[in-house]
């Protein structure tokens, strides 16, 4: 008898052309929210360290949550939800709906995991049809975003980590399911790795040189390289 399918998806230049936190400071700049000229260059700075590998989770989740800090979920939610519509949709490949979607048909588990928040995030889930989120927890005190974390980062090994204590929660492990993982980035290896089926997606270099050495399948779904 064959194990079910456990489908892990990351979210940021794999399912969207784009990076949630990335577009979700530009969106606030434009917005006057976020002051360009003293953000922008920080918020570049962090994304060309998180594509090189040198950030750290804490660093990465830290300066992304703290754009929340300060208002509830109430006062949010009109935002998100513009974000959603505006930035993010228009950002989703038709292929990557299609691969979501068929993995749904076949009854697999399909998780979306994602060192992005939470709060930013789980409309996009809800946008796929994806039931389960994994994602850093941004920190709530009397309902007002902190601007800090909260638990474990869901980035790099911390992926793995919630992974397993998410699936603990269902009463399973790995080992219970036939796994497969897509990603587009080295900072998702130790995901890669745990699981039965490595897939790269429109990988960044580092991850494409790895995938062809170790003969990992390469996915595109994005109309344009990167």
């Amino acid at each position: 008898m064959s194990l079910p399918g456990l489908v892990l998806f990351d979210l940021d230049h794999t399912l969207l052309s784009g990076d949630s936190d990335v577009l979700w400071c530009d969106f606030l700049m434009a917005r006057g929210i976020l002051d360009r000229a003293t953000f922008a260059p920080r918020n570049a700075e962090m994304e060309a360290q998180y594509k090189a590998g040198t950030v750290s989770a804490e660093a990465f989740a830290g300066f992304y949550v703290s754009t929340l800090e300060g208002r509830t979920r109430e006062q949010w939610e009109p935002l998100r939800r513009e974000f959603l519509a505006k930035e993010i949709i228009p950002r989703i490949p038709v292929a990557a709906m299609q691969l979501v979607q068929s993995h749904r048909r076949e009854g697999d588990l399909v998780v979306m995991t994602t060192a992005t928040n939470r709060f930013i995030t789980e409309l996009t889930a809800q946008h796929f049809g994806i039931e389960h989120l994994i994602a850093t927890e941004a920190q709530v005190d009397a309902e007002v975003f902190t601007g800090r974390t909260e638990g474990t980062l869901n980035m790099r090994e911390g992926k793995v980590w919630r992974l397993e204590h998410w699936l603990a929660a269902r009463g399973h492990t790995l080992d219970n399911f036939r796994s497969t993982a897509y990603s587009d980035s080295m900072n998702d290896l130790a995901l890669l790795e745990a699981v039965d089926e490595p897939v790269a997606v429109d990988p960044d270099p580092r991850l494409a040189a790895l995938a062809l050495a170790r003969g990992w399948p390469v996915l595109r779904l994005h109309p344009v390289g990167r």
